[in-house]
């Protein structure tokens, strides 16, 4: 019996023995006096197996006859045995005529043994993928923010590049936030110090990749299109898995650097970022391996001119009729020259350096240019990266504390106790209004 016949038995037998009206039977049971009275006759006469639809167990009247369902299940199994269901019943329907619907495939294709349900597959395990050959062939970079100063500092962000041949850490960066400017600037320092390699191995941050429902496959990211430039590939993992090798370092680094960290007692980006090469020695003599094959694949660093205009912001952006534009929150004034007044409702590339410097250009032409006005860095209401929040928190609590004392939620000087009896002596919220109270009195 089902729940909804144990439901009606129960209510049923409270109506046999008094202790439940035929109208309240009704109203439990949404049904009419008259079925309700048939189905007391029925529990009468044969007991609770009355109540068990007598349609249970045979074939409905909708079923399709055999001779389509045979014919289904052969051209599925000829045909489209590796299909899904979805695309096995539009495959059926679309070049054989045969209109069955998706869940009856399924259930077809279940009871034949062509296809199994996902609840009773197996796990895909994550085999284990075999090391690049060469040093150099494949960076896996990521970053992983962590409190590596614990209390003696802020919060802060660690990138990481780690070669998948040899897990040895190539390089080490403390940055606020994981930004598409601070791995600009953290492959600068790579490319100088080792060379170019073969590719880098990410997740599929925003960073890395364009995450936008629309996008198309040609569209590259800011990162992506300074790679490109360097002639470096970028390869997104579909899982942590995937990249394991930079997984599992951050897990090292999170206890090791970490003590290190504190027995050195440094407690600032800075002064870490500057002791972090003798650490990255350390590290790979204790866990680095030797590659399958000795060549190293790196190649040489290009000209620091042509790492600064790949790895930089470039972003077009349109000139007004009065010669400015908009960018970053910033007004730029185009300076009037014959050059830039022709320039009048046309487009130019605004370059926004990782060391703060701008650029406008058009046609690969500098345009001399002033800055005019800049806006609030936080606005109510913006919306901001999740890896990007600790640093706009910061800088709000900032702003904040550069308010004055009545203007600060919370502060000490800006509240009043209630009455006398609490602080004797200080004001108190209602002491101005007694005092204006008392001389008018007096007068």
């Amino acid at each position: 019996m089902s729940k909804l016949e144990f439901d009606r038995l129960e209510v049923l037998l409270g109506v046999q023995s008094g202790r439940l009206r035929v109208e309240d039977a009704c109203t439990l049971m949404g049904l009419s006096r008259r079925q309700v009275f048939r189905l007391l006759q029925g529990l009468r006469d044969d007991g609770a197996p009355s109540l068990v639809s007598r349609r249970r167990g045979r074939p409905s009247n909708h079923r399709l006859p055999d001779a389509v369902r045979q014919l289904a299940v052969t051209l599925v199994r000829e045909r489209y045995c590796d299909f899904g269901p979805t695309l096995a019943a539009e495959k059926l329907a679309e070049l054989h005529g045969c209109k069955v619907s998706r869940e009856t495939v399924r259930q077809w294709m279940m009871a034949d043994g062509i296809w199994t349900d996902r609840r009773h597959r197996l796990p895909s395990p994550h085999q284990p993928r075999r090391r690049r050959d060469c040093l150099g062939e494949l960076i896996q970079i990521d970053g992983s923010e962590h409190a590596w100063f614990e209390n003696r500092g802020p919060t802060c962000t660690l990138l990481a590049f780690v070669d998948d041949a040899t897990s040895r850490l190539m390089l080490l960066r403390f940055v606020v936030s994981e930004s598409a400017f601070s791995y600009f600037t953290a492959t600068r320092a790579y490319v100088e110090a080792h060379g170019k390699p073969v590719a880098f191995y990410s997740d599929k941050h925003g960073i890395f990749r364009v995450n936008r429902k629309t996008a198309t496959g040609d569209e590259i990211t800011q990162f992506g299109r300074g790679l490109c430039a360097l002639n470096i590939d970028i390869i997104c993992a579909n899982s942590p898995q995937a990249k394991g090798r930079v997984e599992r370092a951050f897990g090292t680094l999170q206890d090791r650097l970490v003590k290190e960290l504190r027995l050195a007692g440094i407690g600032t980006m800075e002064t870490a970022n500057a002791w972090l090469p003798g650490f990255i020695a350390s590290y790979n003599a204790r866990f680095a391996r030797s590659p399958a094959n000795a060549k190293d694949l790196h190649r040489p660093a290009p000209a620091d001119d042509v790492l600064d205009e790949a790895l930089a912001w470039r972003e077009v952006r349109a000139v007004s009729a009065n010669l400015t534009l908009h960018y970053d929150r910033m007004m730029l004034i185009l300076e009037p020259t014959p050059q830039t007044r022709a320039l009048a409702r046309k487009q130019v590339e605004v370059v926004n350096y990782p060391d703060g410097r701008f650029a406008v250009r058009h046609a690969g032409v500098d345009l001399a240019f002033r800055l005019f006005d800049k806006f609030a860095v936080v606005r109510p209401g913006e919306i901001i990266e999740n890896k990007r929040l600790g640093e706009a928190l910061a800088y709000v609590q900032a702003q904040q504390a550069a308010y004055p004392t009545n203007q600060r939620r919370g502060a000490t000087g800006r509240a009043r106790p209630p009455n006398n009896l609490e602080a004797p002596g200080v004001p108190t919220r209602n002491s101005i209004r007694s005092g204006a109270i008392s001389t008018l009195q007096a007068e």
